[in-house]
């Protein structure tokens, strides 16, 4: 008497495996762009934030308070370039462009991911009490594998940020090098 075999056959064991790996391919590419959005969106969340927390700070103590990017994350460190992260002071003799003196207290520090990169077209935003207006500004971040568009957080005279993912002609930000 003679058993029927049970298994499969070679073509339907390759043609299985060929079917998961391409599954399993489109599921770790868009696992990593829903990553990479999480880490864009949380520094976008950090610094709307700081910039509020800056605002109130400047009015609770009547003082100027100043946010600007730092690389050692004790000075101001001059330029666009906010990837490394930012410092956030009271800078009470409101230099401009910002630079924390001896006797100004930093109120925060943030240290950017390393997945994203972060410029502005300011050195610096200073927040005022209510007498004069704020710095305003736009400060870009985007993914550096390009795998979620980038977002823009607007601050307005009043120190107002909003964020967007387009600029005045209604274009998306650029991310160029």
């Amino acid at each position: 008497m003679l058993r029927k075999q049970q298994g499969f056959t070679l073509y339907e064991l390759v043609l299985t495996l060929t079917l998961s790996v391409v599954l399993a391919g489109l599921a770790i590419s868009s696992f990593a762009g829903s990553v990479a959005g999480a880490r864009l969106s949380a520094e976008v969340n950090a610094l709307f934030h700081a910039i509020h927390l800056a605002r109130k700070e400047s009015i609770m103590r009547r003082r100027v308070v100043s946010i600007c990017p730092s690389i050692d994350r004790q000075q101001c460190s001059g330029s666009l370039d906010w990837s490394a992260g930012w410092i956030m002071f009271a800078n009470e003799d409101a230099d401009d462009p910002p630079h924390i003196d001896s006797g100004e207290a930093v109120l925060q520090v943030h240290v950017a991911n390393d997945s994203v990169r972060i410029s502005a077209n300011r050195r610096g935003f200073t927040l005022r009490a209510t007498q004069k207006r704020a710095t305003n500004g736009t400060i870009v971040v985007c993914d550096t594998g390009n795998r979620v568009r980038p977002k823009a957080l607007v601050v307005s005279y009043t120190g107002r940020p909003r964020v967007t993912l387009q600029n005045r002609r209604g274009e998306p930000y650029d991310c160029a090098d």
